[in-house]
C-alpha cells in the first residue's frame, strides 16, 4: 500500500513559527513533525509516499529527498496553493495509483498502527470507499465530527468522535474532482456515509492535532519525557 502525507497547509495558527519554515518541519521531540510519520510508516512496511506542499514546499522537498535516508521513496505532489484537503489528494492520484492507499494530515502526531490499516479490507458489493480513524475528542472539538454504527462511520447519531486525520481511501471517491481545484474532504466522506460506504474504528491511544504554538510545546514535552514503568 502507498501512503500520502498531507503537507501543504499554510499553517496559519502556527504563525509566527510558519512565516519561514513550513509547518511539517517544525520540531517537537527532536524531529520534524513529518520525520515522525515517515518513520513509523516505515516501520510499518509502508514504504511507497506522497508527499504534496505548497507553502514553502521546497524546503520539505530539500528537508526529506527521495526519502533513502528514511528507508522510504519519496515522490512529491507541488501545489501553486494549497488545495485543500480532497483537492490535494485527487491531484496527487496518478502518483497514488488506481489501489486503496492511506493518508495522514502531517499536523497530528499518534501511536496509531499503520501496519493494520495497510490490511484493511476495502471490498464488498458496493466496496466501501473509506475507512476512517476515530479519535477521543478533544477540548478544541467537544462536538466531535462522526458516530460509529457497527462497521460503519455515520454523520449522525451519538456519541461522536473526532476524526483523526487518518484514513484509507480508494481512489473512486476522488473521481469527481477535478485536478487542480480546491475541494473538502468532509462533503464527500458525508455523502458516502449516508450510502453505507465508509467504515471507520476508534483509537484509544495517543493523538493531538498540533495547529497551535501550545500543542507543539505540549507535543515536545510528551515526547522528551521519561517513559513510564
Amino acid at each position: 500500500m502507498k501512503a500520502m502525507i498531507l503537507a501543504a497547509g499554510r499553517g496559519e495558527r502556527m504563525r509566527p513559527l510558519t512565516d519561514t519554515v513550513p509547518k511539517p518541519l517544525l520540531e517537537a521531540g527532536g524531529k520534524p513533525l513529518i520525520v515522525w510519520h515517515i518513520e513509523r510508516l516505515a516501520r510499518a512496511g509502508i514504504r511507497e509516499l506522497v508527499i504534496n506542499h505548497a507553502h514553502l514546499g521546497a524546503q520539505i522537498e530539500r528537508a526529506l529527498g527521495t526519502g533513502g535516508a528514511y528507508g522510504v521513496s519519496i515522490r512529491y505532489s507541488p501545489e501553486a496553493e494549497a488545495l485543500e484537503t480532497a483537492g490535494g489528494i485527487a491531484q496527487a492520484l496518478p502518483l497514488l495509483g488506481s489501489d486503496p492507499f492511506l493518508v495522514v494530515n502531517g499536523d497530528i502526531h499518534t501511536d496509531v498502527d499503520f501496519g493494520p490499516l495497510a490490511e484493511v479490507p476495502l471490498n464488498g458489493a458496493p466496496p466501501p470507499l473509506a475507512h476512517l480513524v476515530l479519535v477521543d475528542n478533544p477540548a478544541h472539538n467537544p462536538d466531535g465530527d462522526f458516530a460509529i454504527d457497527g462497521p460503519f462511520a455515520i454523520d449522525s447519531g451519538m456519541p461522536r468522535y473526532t476524526f483523526s486525520g487518518v484514513g484509507v481511501y480508494r481512489p473512486e471517491l476522488f473521481a469527481g474532482i477535478v485536478r487542480g481545484t480546491k475541494a473538502r474532504l468532509a462533503p464527500l466522506l458525508v455523502a458516502a456515509m449516508r450510502e453505507r460506504r465508509v467504515t471507520a474504528e476508534r483509537h484509544r491511544g495517543y493523538w493531538l492535532d498540533v495547529g497551535t504554538p501550545a500543542r507543539l510545546a505540549e507535543l515536545d514535552r510528551h515526547l522528551r519525557a521519561p517513559p513510564t514503568v
